[in-house]
């Protein structure tokens, strides 16, 4: 049962040759067993998977049509509100929140038959691109435990990478499922601003927030966005990529770069080359004080959601929460315009590229993940705080809300994962799990096959 896909579950399913009871068991026993060099998880709700597990046992013994995701097991940040399961938003003050109704994505993926069998470990409010929650515990990488998994989704990503579910629902406003899916070694997509219903998803950041999934694979990644948006993203069965128009940016995106980031970028785009792609050099000059920008719009949202909760229970918030708090107060609201007159002047060029593309490429993250508890990297002589760094590329895309996804692209030497950033013009998702899945499958199998061999 080990590293099967959702259709080969499914099809499994189908011909009677494992049950959904023995899938969910296996993934929990993974849990139980090795979840403790992790901190992925938050909470395991037994009772909820046994009872959701029987209803697709039932659907199974008489033959009824299979949903979408019937039996898969799934896992939600728990930022994500899940009905009579506790939904801490990786906080102390909400550490017994039980909400009394779903968020609109629980709610799609019960009713395509997702199993979902937990709640996994954060950024407190998501606050943060590490994932080190001093209430639940640091989410540490699977590939080497000492080094971040990214965030703010980064038990989302490690839940994947560690293979204790097939797909995690997380979060987006600055980067925060496409790092951590590159920090891990596996894919996350953060679709079209609003594509995905965010009701019921604590906002940290309402103009900035997106969800989306976390995978193994584009196959899996795909099936996941069909039943969030009841569009088809069947994956082609293309072998190449003629006809595919690439932008390389000739600023902003590939400047500045870890080498061991840089090496896997560039060879990826010569592998993308080789299967037919015709790659263009696009100016992207008018992407500039972009960490600004995100943090103009950011922090006065977030201040205003978290306004009432600042003036009864301060204390129980961690000490890097109230930092935020403080810039919040700090930024005014000439700084907050700007910055979203900013955003429409950037909104606008970035659009304007997909005139003569399909896809920009860019590194997903600049560097490696670091190890737990570091605040800033160095790159070609710069100092930078990890929180600019690590968001310096995806960011942008929050800013404009166009479509981006990270898949793996190599290792360094040291074995850890090199995520590549896909974006496509509004409502081209398909065009992203396209390439994402003929590259795959011409160059990642080595690599998903060292994967699942990581624990």
């Amino acid at each position: 049962m080990d590293q099967m896909t959702i259709s080969e579950i499914i099809q499994g399913y189908k011909q009677k040759t494992f049950s959904p009871g023995e899938i969910t068991t296996f993934y929990l026993q993974r849990i139980k067993s090795l979840d403790h060099y992790y901190s992925a998880f938050i909470t395991v709700p037994e009772d909820e998977v046994l009872a959701r597990t029987e209803i697709s046992e039932k659907k199974l013994k008489l033959d009824d049509d299979m949903h979408l995701l019937e039996g898969i097991p799934v896992t939600y940040k728990d930022i994500i509100n899940t009905k009579g399961i506790r939904t801490t938003n990786g906080s102390q003050l909400e550490k017994e929140y039980i909400p009394r109704e779903n968020a609109e994505v629980v709610k799609t993926l019960n009713d395509a038959g997702a199993i979902n069998i937990g709640k996994v470990n954060l950024h407190e409010y998501a606050f943060g691109i590490t994932s080190d929650n001093p209430f639940y515990g640091s989410v540490k990488n699977p590939w080497n435990t000492k080094r971040i998994a990214g965030g703010s989704s980064g038990g989302s990503a490690a839940a994947v990478a560690a293979n204790f579910c097939l797909t995690s629902i997380g979060t987006d406003t600055a980067g925060s499922i496409r790092i951590p899916a590159a920090c891990t070694g596996v894919l996350g997509i953060k679709p079209t601003y609003g594509m995905i219903d965010v009701k019921g998803i604590f906002p940290l950041s309402w103009t900035l927030d997106h969800a989306g999934p976390i995978a193994q694979n584009a196959e899996d990644l795909s099936i996941v966005m069909q039943a969030l948006t009841k569009k088809s993203y069947q994956v082609s069965e293309r072998e190449n990529l003629k006809g595919f128009r690439v932008g390389i940016p000739k600023q902003y995106f590939n400047v500045n770069l870890d080498p061991a980031v840089s090496k896997q970028y560039y060879k990826a785009l010569k592998d993308i080359e080789r299967l037919g792609a015709d790659l263009i050099e696009v100016d992207v000059s008018f992407i500039q004080d972009v960490l600004n920008t995100a943090r103009n719009i950011a922090t006065p949202e977030v201040g205003y959601v978290h306004k009432e909760r600042v003036k009864s229970s301060l204390e129980l918030y961690s000490n890097e929460a109230k930092k935020v708090f403080e810039r919040s107060r700090k930024t005014g609201a000439h700084e907050y315009i700007d910055a979203l007159q900013q955003r429409r002047k950037m909104t606008a060029e970035v659009t304007n590229l997909f005139g003569e593309i399909d896809v920009l490429i860019t590194p997903t993250v600049p560097h490696l993940p670091v190890e737990i508890g570091t605040k800033y990297v160095e790159l070609k002589g710069t100092k930078e705080a990890i929180d600019d760094s690590m968001i310096r590329n995806t960011c942008v895309f929050n800013i404009t809300g166009h479509p981006a996804l990270s898949i793996p692209c190599g290792l360094s030497d040291d074995n850890i994962p090199v995520g590549l950033q896909l974006i496509g013009n509004y409502y081209e998702e398909r065009k992203l799990l396209e390439l994402a899945s003929i590259y795959e499958k011409a160059y990642l199998q080595p690599f998903y096959l060292q994967r699942s061999g990581i624990c």
